[in-house]
């Protein structure tokens, strides 16, 4: 077995040379992060662009694009003073079910999150313990609570759009969107930006949709077809056998075979070159 792991981690390490620089981000919706230099601008951009990280990746930056476009030089700056006029203005935003009416109630709710704690982070520490034994009882608060915030002001009512930029790890989602924030946020390389440096990096969840599933699957990770918070779980504590300190570490880096090297699964000419052909070779040999 330590055989086993070290190879994969020998594997894993040449992807993480080969991937993760900030020179390959693009498309990836982290690059709207790296637009501004400002902590506070950049700690807003990412959540919205994190919140938004759902449907086709040219779909995604193209819509990114025209939110950011909307609320001017300084996202920080425009969530801070947001109206009914700005609300007025985001009415014509639409990616894919989620309405311009839905991210307004969104920026609502960060906007008093900015007023009391000054940034989404100093509100997402009161929910943090660093002896949890990761960061899902976190996430579960810090979604959970700012939905109880909205409910509030709403008659106990919380609509279906802003519970789904508000997903949380109580009702068992994966919650692939909020996790992949916690990565750009807490983790420091080349490619994520160190900003929430008070959270301890072991503690954080790999961010699992079906891509990253499926490169689980065929790494021997886990075997489910589903993708669910229990799943996302189980791959992250396999991670961490390899890299105990930094289990996300590899996120990035995997997640490129799928948006550079357009990876479906199946074997190609071009699979001669990848890292993971023998991995693949030996899943599809299993399969028959």
């Amino acid at each position: 077995m330590k055989r086993q792991i070290a190879s994969m981690k020998n594997v894993l390490d040449k992807l993480y040379a080969k991937y993760n620089h900030r020179r390959l981000i693009k498309p990836d919706p982290l690059q709207f992060i790296y637009q501004y230099s400002s902590r506070e601008d950049m700690e807003i951009a990412g959540f919205l662009a994190a919140s938004l990280a759902y449907g086709r990746v040219q779909q995604i930056q193209r819509n990114l694009i025209y939110l950011f476009g909307l609320m001017g030089k300084s996202p920080f700056q425009f969530v801070l003073s947001f109206n009914k006029e700005k609300r007025k203005n985001l009415k014509s935003f639409k990616h894919r079910f989620t309405t311009g009416s839905d991210i307004s109630d969104l920026l609502e709710l960060l906007q008093g999150i900015l007023w009391e704690f000054g940034s989404i982070k100093e509100f997402f520490v009161q929910g943090y313990n660093s002896s949890d034994k990761n960061i899902i009882p976190a996430l579960s608060k810090f979604s959970d609570s700012l939905l109880d915030i909205y409910a509030s002001g709403h008659n106990g009512y919380v609509t279906r759009g802003l519970k789904y930029l508000l997903v949380s790890p109580s009702r068992g989602s994966a919650c692939k969107r909020l996790n992949l924030f916690m990565r750009w946020m807490v983790r420091s390389d080349d490619v994520d930006t160190g900003l929430w440096n008070v959270i301890d990096k072991a503690k954080l969840i790999v961010p699992v949709d079906v891509h990253m599933g499926r490169l689980c699957r065929i790494l021997g990770l886990y075997d489910q077809k589903t993708i669910s918070l229990k799943s996302a779980e189980k791959i992250t504590h396999s991670f961490a056998g390899i890299e105990p300190a930094d289990p996300v570490k590899f996120d990035f880096a995997l997640s490129r075979i799928g948006i550079i090297e357009k990876c479906t699964g199946g074997i190609r000419d071009k699979c001669k070159s990848c890292e993971l052909l023998s991995y693949c070779l030996q899943k599809n040999q299993s399969d028959l």
